[in-house]
């Protein structure tokens, strides 16, 4: 799930917003959460489970297969039987026939038969491929957990930065009114120009209106939160976790930092993987196969319906082989091997793809994560001093020796100085996600 939109709108905007009352959630908290409510995760879980039971299919199809057959017929019409009737008197004329009905009335049968693989090649294949399927779909659904998270955590910082802004530019509000309730008394006096506070309403409108702005963003990005958790959108919950925390708790320096551990990449290695069992199942298909068989039946014949009384039942037993030798298929065994190793190669191509790509995408991502870094140290140094050049202007302006122009300037200085910290801030954290995610460092190790 996308929440480029909510990125970009907290990374251009400046605000803060009302303390909402709710459950806490620590980042660690709310990924378990995720992990337990988000109906993605559920469904990954459940794909999972029919990847086991797949494995399960497949094994029992080389158990022996037991079954029970059971007939019962009745005769309205007897079967009618016609021979030549020299068969019964030599001295019959040449062509003579004689019919007659032979059979009982009812009859019934009973068998109990069973079945076994004793060899069969493809059947050696679909064990090992049901195995690499459920490990194939375990690292699939892994795949949808890390995208899960992922989001988790992209939101929750979101929310984090835009919530330390709340607090920012709450703080900006209530100075700038401090100061507009103190030159009241100057104007009065006459000791300033309403020129002068005008300009001072001038920030404090200006602030108000990025306040209200941004205090939307905020709510929208704890919409964003509960989303992607899979927490009830009706109710209101609290984040605890504050940017410089979550800086603490970034994976890049404790965790593993090679890219085939990337989950797309651990995907197309498994796919490689279930097309050689393809090419070797096709190969199978030209050994020969050899099954058993034991049936044991039951028949009775009746004239009357009375099968249930102590009559006789007569027993038949048989078990036997049946061997099955591939000889010709008119080359339709040759085409499909041929096919089948067709697609190992473009299956292999893709692997080899995929490596370069994520070679690229770590040099890539490192240079980001290198300028962020950088940038983000030049715009909390900057940040720091628009602040404290903000607030000489206001002290001057409260002792009479500033002016309100020159406090209005500096009030937007700062503005844009915490605007630009908020989007280095953001492209730290996007920078160093990017990477977790590259390095296979966002789900816990026991995912």
């Amino acid at each position: 799930m996308k929440i480029i939109k909510i990125i970009t709108s907290i990374a251009l905007t400046i605000g803060i917003g009302t303390s909402v009352f709710g459950q806490n959630y620590s980042l660690e908290e709310a990924k378990a959460y995720a992990i337990e409510n988000n109906l993605s995760a559920k469904q990954a879980e459940n794909a999972i489970e029919i990847a086991r039971l797949k494995m399960v299919e497949t094994r029992g199809m080389g158990l022996p297969q037991v079954e029970f057959n059971g007939s019962f017929n009745h005769f309205i019409n007897l079967p009618v039987n016609v021979l030549d009737a020299k068969f019964f008197n030599p001295l019959a004329a040449d062509g003579e026939t004689i019919s007659f009905q032979a059979g009982t009335k009812f009859n019934s049968t009973g068998s109990l038969q069973v079945n076994q693989i004793i060899f069969n090649g493809s059947y050696i294949v679909a064990l090992q491929t049901a195995d690499l399927f459920r490990s194939f779909q375990e690292t699939s659904s892994n795949q949808i957990m890390e995208d899960i998270i992922f989001n988790v955590i992209q939101a929750y910082e979101m929310a984090s930065i835009s919530k330390e802004n709340l607090i920012f530019l709450d703080s900006l509000v209530s100075s700038t009114q401090s100061l507009i309730d103190k030159q009241k008394n100057f104007l009065d006096l006459g000791l300033i120009l309403q020129e002068d506070m005008d300009q001072l309403n001038y920030s404090l409108l200006n602030s108000k209106s990025v306040y209200a702005t941004a205090e939307i963003n905020y709510q929208n990005a704890i919409a964003m939160l509960q989303l992607v958790m899979g927490y009830p959108m009706n109710e209101t919950i609290t984040i605890t976790d504050s940017p410089e925390q979550l800086m603490q708790k970034k994976s890049l320096s404790n965790g593993n930092l090679d890219i085939h551990s990337n989950i797309g990449y651990s995907i197309l290695e498994k796919q490689v993987e279930l097309f050689k069992m393809n090419v070797k199942n096709n190969k199978f298909a030209n050994l020969p196969s050899l099954n058993g068989y034991f049936q044991q039946s039951y028949n009775a014949y009746r004239n009357e319906f009375n099968f249930f009384a102590n009559e006789k039942w007569y027993p038949q037993t048989v078990w036997g082989l049946q061997l099955k030798i591939p000889i010709f298929s008119g080359l339709t065994r040759y085409a499909k091997t041929a096919q089948a190793k067709v697609d190992l190669m473009d299956s292999e191509n893709q692997l080899t793809q995929a490596e370069q790509n994520l070679q690229f995408q770590e040099i890539q991502y490192r240079n980001n994560l290198k300028g962020a870094q950088n940038k983000f140290e030049l715009q909390t140094e900057n940040v720091g001093l628009a602040s404290s050049i903000y607030d000489n202007a206001l002290t001057k302006e409260k002792i009479g020796s500033g002016n309100s122009i020159d406090v209005t300037q500096k009030h937007t200085q700062l503005l844009m100085a915490q605007a630009n910290y908020v989007g280095s801030m953001v492209e730290l954290f996007q920078s160093q996600l990017s990477l977790d995610k590259l390095y296979n460092n966002i789900l816990p190790k026991n995912k």
